[in-house]
């Protein structure tokens, strides 16, 4: 069973940049695709971007698209997201989350949960 741990995070002015880690442990870190979900207070949980194992298409959500990129290193267990021209609306917890099986935006499409790290945006 596959463990995440994640950090990174942290407190940011609006335009600045961050960058989450969330390394897996266990074995076959590649043959699973990597998600990034954030929740806002008084929010669902909501997609943000995922990555396939190995080959495929990367995708995200609209609102981030041209600022956060999501990348992994397979050798070192680790998906990453940068986060770049941050917005106060960026504001949430960030979790990473993995599953096998083809890319999904929702969040019941994957069953192992990072434990959440905080971002905050100041405008």
């Amino acid at each position: 069973q596959v463990q995440l741990m994640q950090s990174g995070g942290g407190l940011v002015q609006a335009g600045g940049s961050l960058r989450l880690s969330c390394v897996a442990s266990g074995r076959a870190f590649s043959s699973y695709v990597m998600g990034w979900f954030r929740q806002a207070p008084g929010k669902e949980r909501a997609f943000v971007a995922a990555i396939p194992g190995s080959v495929g298409s990367k995708h995200y959500t609209d609102s981030v698209k041209g600022r956060f990129t999501i990348s992994r290193d397979n050798a070192k267990n680790t998906v990453y997201l940068q986060m770049n021209s941050l917005k106060p609306e960026d504001t949430a917890v960030y979790y990473c989350a993995s599953r096998r099986g083809g890319s999904s935006r929702y969040s019941d499409g994957y069953d192992v949960w990072g434990q959440g790290t905080q971002v905050t945006v100041s405008s």
